[in-house]
């Protein structure tokens, strides 16, 4: 007589839920990303019409990530003493006044270069301390099991509500008049406050007995810069990261004069660069939803090589082959690169980063991430001046090239397991 015995199957635990509580951060940031998107896809189409010099026009970019330079550390400390929630709201009741203003300006005509440079500015500081407060609270909403998830679902939606949905409906609401561009974002601004004000509750302060002393809010301040520099693969990853946004703004900074206008070499209307931007939004959108599969499959390291490398190399495609269907067929890859090494980047610092220090770490990844890109955008509009827009295309790409080889000389998987914090 013989027996068979059958050997039991071992089910893949269901992943975890993400819970309410994200859920609704992830519908706040739905709405201020939808109101970014409006203001920061129709600003520079007003821009335009009140001027073609490239070097203006990049003052712009120079304004919005300005205060990431000057702010960004303290705006870290900051994140990490108080209610991360708290900030948000703060924030957003700070940019409703800002964008009031620029309703009325622009209701009333009065709208300038110099005025419009000075809001934007405005506009950027609340940007910083928003941004620091959001993508700190994450590991406060969600299990650590399903980072990855849950940047990819916000991310997802930044660009989503940011490019796909926003900067279309600012390039077409700029035909009612300039006032529409601001005061709808005013409506998102109230929505948001109503959102996050009554709906996600709790406490979502990272210390609870902060060191008030001189000497403990200076060691704060200086604390995310020393951690970050004494990192082995937070180092190199910031630095070749920064490098990559000081020439991407100043790519971006100068584009539009590049595809939009009759003096352009594309030859966009100002109605259809919103939508080239869209492309871009639904390539991110996609690499957001593939970030965790790919994960599986690909390591982790790898991967974010891989993807910044093919980033930097299609920027060539808009001076090589300058027509809209090339331009917007390879926007779609370096969307979904871009986003799948934003996820994978942002979910590799929060296991390497204790949650206490998030809000300072990001701070100081922040100010010189974010803080280059202003020297960025001001380079961009000179050479774009005095050499052409090629040179800022060409002279972008060699830039994000050098910066993937020194963090593939550096960074391993090995070496990001030996420091995950348990």
């Amino acid at each position: 007589m013989t027996t068979s015995t059958t050997q039991p199957t071992t089910a893949e635990p269901a992943p975890e839920r993400l819970g309410r509580p994200f859920g609704i951060h992830l519908g706040g940031v739905g709405l201020a990303n939808l109101a970014d998107g409006i203001v920061l896809g129709g600003v520079p189409l007003i821009a335009v019409t009140l001027t073609r010099s490239p070097s203006e026009i990049s003052l712009l970019q120079v304004a919005f990530w300005l205060p990431w330079l000057l702010l960004g550390l303290v705006a870290g400390v900051v994140v990490d003493r108080l209610d991360r929630r708290h900030v948000q709201l703060i924030g957003t009741v700070v940019r409703l006044g800002v964008l009031g203003g620029l309703t009325a300006l622009a209701i009333t005509d009065r709208l300038t270069m110099p005025l419009l440079i000075g809001a934007v500015g405005l506009y950027g500081i609340t940007q910083v301390f928003i941004d620091l407060a959001g993508s700190s609270i994450i590991p406060q909403l969600a299990p650590r099991s399903r980072l990855s998830a849950a940047n990819g679902r916000v991310m997802g939606m930044e660009q989503v509500m940011n490019t796909f949905v926003g900067a279309p409906v600012g390039g077409f609401v700029l035909v009612l008049g300039s006032g529409w561009v601001f005061g709808i974002p005013v409506a998102l601004g109230v929505l948001f406050l109503l959102l996050i004000g009554l709906g996600l509750r709790g406490d979502y302060r990272a210390e609870k007995a902060p060191d008030e002393s001189a000497a403990g809010k200076l060691h704060e301040v200086l604390e995310g810069i020393r951690f970050q520099f004494t990192h082995p693969v937070l180092r190199p990853l910031v630095i070749a990261s920064s490098v990559a946004n000081f020439a991407n703004t100043g790519y971006f900074a100068v584009f539009i004069l590049w595809v939009v206008g009759p003096g352009s070499r594309v030859g966009l209307e100002s109605h259809e660069f919103p939508l080239l931007l869209a492309v871009l939004a639904v390539g991110a959108v996609t690499g957001a939803m593939l970030a965790e599969r790919l994960l599986k499959l690909v390591p982790e390291v790898t991967l974010l090589m891989t993807c910044w490398a093919s980033n930097a190399l299609l920027l060539l495609v808009p001076v090589l082959v300058p027509e809209a269907w090339a331009i917007a067929a390879a926007f779609f890859v370096v969307g979904l690169t871009n986003m799948t090494g934003n996820v994978v980047n942002r979910s590799m610092r929060q296991r390497l980063v204790p949650a206490a220090k998030l809000g300072r770490v990001g701070g100081a990844s922040g100010m010189i991430g974010y803080g280059l890109m202003p020297l960025g955008a001001l380079l961009g509009g000179l050479v774009g001046e005095f050499f052409g827009l090629p040179a800022v295309f060409i002279g972008t790409v060699v830039l994000c090239l050098l910066a993937v080889t020194y963090a593939a000389t550096q960074v391993s998987t090995r070496l990001v397991a030996r420091h995950e914090i348990a």
